[in-house]
């Protein structure tokens, strides 16, 4: 699909990606045999499939006719090695407990993109030795899922390594290549000029490798954003980035761009509500971009008190919302219309209060599974840290195991 693409004109292109047109059809262990069209991968949101408290995906499925999710994140060993992992911890080789996920997903008609990288943990590309490693290591979460798309989320600390972006373009050049159909996306920071010195080397890293994705995403938010207008510019001046960068028209770089926002209070305490959500859909439509994705369905539901408190949340919006909102943006970007009335929100229990673990200690160092309190919440760290204030980042080093 993407080398076609990429042989075609502007207009070509944009009708190809409007008519999601169907990947490759395989049939594998995990029990796929089919893929959605590459529009339904465009507008998968984000899903922590263990963390996060996550939701069942069949509910947001039967409530909002979402079919495709991009489960988050694959990384490499907290202890070291160059094999995937969820999160650090868990060996894709062994899971059974994303692979059910998954089942569910598809035997409901939808399907999943595995998203590699993030924020925090250690990537593959430092810890395998080159390209042709990297590739290796991803092509097994391929096989073992039955994918048909992937997101390559290049951001900190990882993307200011030159040699770790050179292994994940080189890797996805690969993947891209010996599976054919394979819908890619790269998804950068976003800033106000587009994306940072960071973000345009990694596309000069791509235009070296002569390496093209179905598109290159930016995440206008953490950034001194300030609502949908903020985010608009910003896709515009990340297009002309894109057009001086790989020498295309304005038409052929929209047809490869992609927007990845964060619903409701961003980590920097930025807000995006429904709205805002509307008025970029509107504009990524109309200048028939690749893709409209958003971090996260783990928090795509209102916020009690009890798991709040005025902060950002990686299990809720902190805006006033029914559950799955955001999704519904999601699902119109896949030229789908989502079932009509309002749903009821998701009643979220009030957790019991437990005891405080010890102070946190901006001096002490901390090794995955130590337990510290913080802002009347405990917290669990997901390897090692010294001196990162529990919360101040949601992709950081500590779980949030609630109040306290």
């Amino acid at each position: 699909m993407r080398r076609l693409r990429a042989c075609l004109g502007a207009a070509a292109a944009v009708t190809l990606a409007a008519a999601g047109t169907t990947a490759l059809v395989a049939s594998n262990a995990s029990g796929a045999t089919s893929a959605l069209g590459n529009r339904w991968y465009a507008a998968a949101p984000y899903l922590m499939p263990l963390d996060n408290d996550p939701p069942d995906p069949a509910s947001i499925m039967d409530a909002t006719g979402l079919k495709a999710f991009q489960l988050a994140f694959v990384l490499a060993p907290n202890g070291g090695g160059c094999t995937p992992t969820w999160g650090g911890t868990a060996p894709v080789s062994s899971d059974t407990a994303v692979q059910s996920v998954i089942n569910t997903i598809r035997a409901k008609g939808g399907d999943v993109s595995v998203s590699i990288g993030g924020y925090g943990g250690t990537k593959l590309g430092q810890a395998c030795s080159d390209a042709a490693s990297t590739a290796a290591a991803y092509q097994q979460v391929i096989t073992k899922y039955g994918l048909h798309a992937i997101d390559f989320d290049l951001e900190e600390p990882e993307y200011e390594n030159t040699a770790a972006v050179r292994n994940e373009i080189g890797a996805a050049k690969i993947l891209q290549q010996n599976n054919p159909g394979l819908y890619v996306s790269v998804t950068t920071a976003g800033t106000a000029d587009g994306t940072g010195w960071f973000g345009k080397q990694m596309l000069l890293e791509a235009k070296s490798q002569g390496f093209t994705p179905n598109n290159f995403s930016i995440m206008p938010f953490d950034g001194g954003f300030n609502g949908a207008a903020s985010q608009t510019s910003a896709l515009t001046n990340f297009n002309t980035i894109l057009q001086s960068t790989f020498g295309w028209d304005q038409a052929t770089a929209y047809a490869h761009e992609g927007f990845s926002g964060m619903n409701g209070r961003s980590d920097t305490g930025e807000y995006f509500s429904q709205a805002d959500f509307q008025t970029v859909l509107d504009y990524a439509t109309s200048h028939h971009m690749d893709r409209f994705t958003f971090w996260s369905l783990n928090r795509d539901r209102q916020c009690t008190p009890a798991d709040n408190g005025g902060r950002t949340s990686g299990t809720c919006s902190s805006v006033t919302q029914n559950s799955w909102d955001f999704a519904k943006y999601s699902v119109k970007f896949a030229g789908v219309t989502p079932p009509t009335g309002t749903p009821t929100p998701t009643p979220t229990p009030t957790p019991t209060p437990t005891s405080c673990k010890t102070a946190w200690n901006a001096s002490a160092v901390y090794t995955a599974g130590d337990e510290v309190s913080y802002g009347k919440h405990n917290w669990k760290a997901k390897w090692w840290t010294q001196n990162e204030t529990p919360g101040a980042a949601e992709w950081g080093p500590w779980q949030d195991e609630g109040a306290c």
